[in-house]
């Protein structure tokens, strides 16, 4: 079988990368020497990536089910390079698929007990779904809702009826006496009476009906509940069979079991990772990895966390904690500062032909991610250029640690009292302001938060538009079970408003100027593709239905225009676009 490919199958034969730097770096420590080993991300790994996946894209078959796929650039003893391809699990089913790395060894070993293991939870699986859509709970809501309604209405006829008999009893003390009045107050006390023995039979009603009702889903409740525990033995007791087969082999030569490596117990899955598959590949068959990329390809993962084309790192639960020793072997990298922490020096242009003061432009953008050009510098703020794939701050887990504000916070003698005044989507570029103390801070934000701060966006659509300029009003939604994707809610959005105008067409694409007045997530990305505000995506955005294979978002945050906490001057910030 076929695995090793010519670098030809995905990228030219004149491909070639100037000045490139990593934008990502698989990582970890030694077991026995503790040196820090690193793998990188390259411009031509992720070439060779895009490559493949104009592969998948002309193959339906990769479209059924979405997954991580993965690519290593490899050398051979005698020089030559080639490429690795991965995916991730089972592809439709199958653990080897021709031209594919195959599975790490030791599924072989349970392949019988898998099946059989399999097989039980698929039973498992149909029989929960069977149980879920039990006809009862329906049908108990149904009546349950009748004769909630039937007793409102019953006690709102028995509280006006109180409310005449209360009057009545007033009228009759007043006009009648001895006798009469006794027999007239009895006959009131029994239509009291009798209102209350009729409450009394609906609610045994009541319960005559639903209670075998309930008692039938309580059972089906604990039936699903039992099943759920079945499962999940049968999943950890599989795995951990798993975990005893399967061995993995390092660059040095060494072999251990996923038990071995994860004594604790690792996530089901772990091992079957594109990263693992090709490190132990490479690390069996004498080839020395050069650079890795894994990416998303299919329908977007549960909750939308995973989009496809988009480039990820290592998962923290199932392959950050194997890196180390995978990794082991190989010559520890050091890393020049260049690849990381590159700040070009201050570029300020007075303009003072121009008619407006104090602009400070940026006349280029990084060609490498590692660079963070400053466009404004002085005691109190940074102006930078954020590169697109960049984050604005560090997010909460490990693999997404790397941001410009981190960075800056390492380079810069003060850069701990670093803290971003607003914050730039990942894939956008452009304009980002940071504080260098909290009243500065301060100050700022609420010139955001006021809407004192003039902002100008540059983006390009993946479609001609026959609208020149305009402005487009919709409140804007996330919904806390899928972030950070928002959308269009007429009752629950926040307001958000954006003015738009054309600046050029070209061929099939539209370059458009956007000017937001409010700062809500993903608002111009939400304002193009949603059909009630422009109908196309910004080029490249994929979360929001963009189906061009690109190399970025082309969004891009142009100007910032703002006063000056301090000097109390109106500073206006540029940076030129980038595509």
């Amino acid at each position: 079988m076929v695995v090793l490919h010519a670098l030809s199958d995905f990228i030219d034969c004149d491909f070639a990368i100037s000045g490139s730097s990593p934008s990502y770096w698989y990582e970890g420590h030694c077991l026995q020497s503790g040196d820090c080993l690193k793998l990188p991300r390259t411009s031509i790994s992720e070439a060779i990536a895009h490559g493949l996946m104009q592969q998948l894209a002309n193959n339906d078959c990769y479209s059924r089910e979405g997954k991580m796929y993965g690519i290593l650039l490899v050398e051979l003893p005698d020089g030559e390079q080639r490429v690795l391809k991965a995916f991730s699990g089972l592809l439709n089913g199958c653990s080897v698929v021709e031209g594919w790395v195959p599975p790490i060894p030791g599924r072989d070993e349970v392949a019988l007990e898998e099946a059989r293991t399999l097989a039980q939870l698929d039973a498992i699986k149909q029989e929960l779904f069977t149980l879920k859509q039990l006809t009862e709970r329906q049908q108990y809501e149904t009546l349950s809702n009748e004769f909630e309604q039937q007793l409102q209405a019953m006690s709102d006829r028995h509280r006006h009826c109180k409310h005449q008999r209360q009057q009545k009893r007033q009228q009759i003390c007043n006009t009648l006496s001895s006798e009469a009045l006794t027999i007239a107050l009895e006959q009131l006390d029994e239509e009291s009476r009798q209102q209350g023995i009729e409450r009394r039979q609906l609610k045994r009603q009541q319960n005559a009906v639903l209670e075998p009702l309930q008692q039938l889903i309580a059972a089906t409740d604990a039936r699903i509940s039992e099943l759920k525990q079945q499962r999940k033995a049968l999943s950890r007791q599989l795995q951990a069979q798993m975990q005893a087969t399967y061995s993995l082999t390092n660059f040095s030569g060494r072999s251990l079991s996923l038990q071995q490596l994860m004594p604790g117990g690792s996530p089901t899955g772990t091992g079957d990772c594109c990263a693992p598959k090709l490190l132990h590949y490479a690390a069996t068959h004498n080839l020395k990895p050069v650079a890795m990329a894994e990416f998303w390809w299919g329908a977007s993962s549960v909750n939308q966390d995973k989009i496809q084309g988009k480039f990820y790192g290592a998962c923290a639960e199932r392959c950050q904690p194997l890196m180390g020793f995978l990794l082991s072997g190989l010559r520890p990298i050091s890393i020049p500062n260049k690849y990381f922490h590159i700040i070009t020096p201050l570029l300020l242009n007075t303009l003072t032909h121009l008619p407006r003061p104090n602009v400070f432009e940026s006349n280029e953008f990084p060609s490498m991610k590692g660079e963070i050009p400053i466009i404004y510098e002085d005691e109190w703020l940074i102006a930078v250029n954020k590169p697109a794939g960049l984050l604005s701050v560090p997010g909460r887990y490990r693999d997404r640690q790397d941001s410009v504000l981190s960075r800056l916070r390492h380079l810069l003698p003060d850069g701990m009292a670093l803290a971003s005044v607003h914050r730039l989507d990942q894939e956008t570029s452009g304009i980002l302001l940071l504080a260098r103390d909290r009243q500065t801070h301060r100050q700022i934000s609420q010139q955001f938060q006021q809407r004192q701060v003039h902002k100008v966006y540059e983006a390009i659509l993946s479609g001609v538009m026959t609208v020149e300029r305009g402005k487009i009003d919709l409140p804007l939604w996330g919904d806390p079970e899928n972030r950070p994707y928002q959308k269009v809610d007429w009752q629950h959005g926040k307001p958000s408003l954006t003015h738009f105008q054309v600046i050029a067409k070209e061929q099939d694409y539209t370059r458009v100027e956007f000017t937001p007045l409010t700062g809500r997530t993903h608002q111009l990305r939400v304002h193009a593709a949603d059909a009630r505000g422009l109908g196309v995506t910004i080029l490249g955005d994929r979360f929001y239905g963009c189906c061009a294979v690109t190399s970025r978002l082309h969004l891009h945050a142009r100007e910032l225009h703002f006063k000056h906490p301090q000097s109390e001057k109106t500073l206006h910030l540029q940076a030129i676009t980038p595509f």
